[in-house]
């Protein structure tokens, strides 16, 4: 696992929020439909629908955990900003963040992920790093399954982050 591509890790009151950047070849417009489209979403991250609007439902059924994220659009900002909870009906709120801008003639992608206190953020970081390697392979049109692998090494590469930022 490469430092430079981990999380920064914040405090923001009793959360820690984890900020993402991934540097991709592929226009905004590419990655919005990604993040967006039933179609796409099922070969990165679960089958399921966001409707792409402020209070927007979101629906994604990973079917193999049994987990169904069932939530609203908080924030929007087409092709550029697309925020919803990651967690179930019931659950403490967990926002991720979606942010797109042009650089050149690809994107910055950058997705920033709040947990709640007495959940662990190097944990949520993992499961983060192996759905953006999904993202990008879905985009180069090679949709590849859950790594568990990467899931595993960013685990441990993110374990001292979580230490230093005294977290969990």
């Amino acid at each position: 696992m490469d430092d430079a591509k981990l999380a920064e890790l914040c405090h923001d009151g009793d959360d820690v929020v984890a900020r993402m950047t991934r540097i991709s070849s592929y226009p905004p417009s590419a990655i919005w439909r990604a993040l967006t489209e039933s179609g796409m979403l099922a070969h990165w991250l679960a089958p399921g629908r966001i409707e792409p609007r402020l209070g927007g439902a979101v629906r994604l059924d990973f079917a193999d955990s049994g987990t169904v994220i069932d939530c609203q659009v908080s924030a929007f900002e087409a092709g550029r900003v697309l925020e919803y909870s990651w967690s179930a009906p019931g659950e403490p709120q967990r926002p991720v963040r979606w942010e797109l801008a042009a650089s050149g003639d690809g994107s910055v992608l950058t997705l920033a992920v709040r947990t709640p206190p007495g959940e662990d953020p190097g944990r949520a970081c993992a499961g983060w790093e192996a759905h953006l390697a999904m993202l990008a392979a879905a985009l180069d049109g090679a949709p590849i399954p859950f790594p568990f692998e990467r899931f595993k090494a960013a685990r441990e590469a993110y374990r001292p982050l979580v230490a230093a930022l005294g977290a969990v």
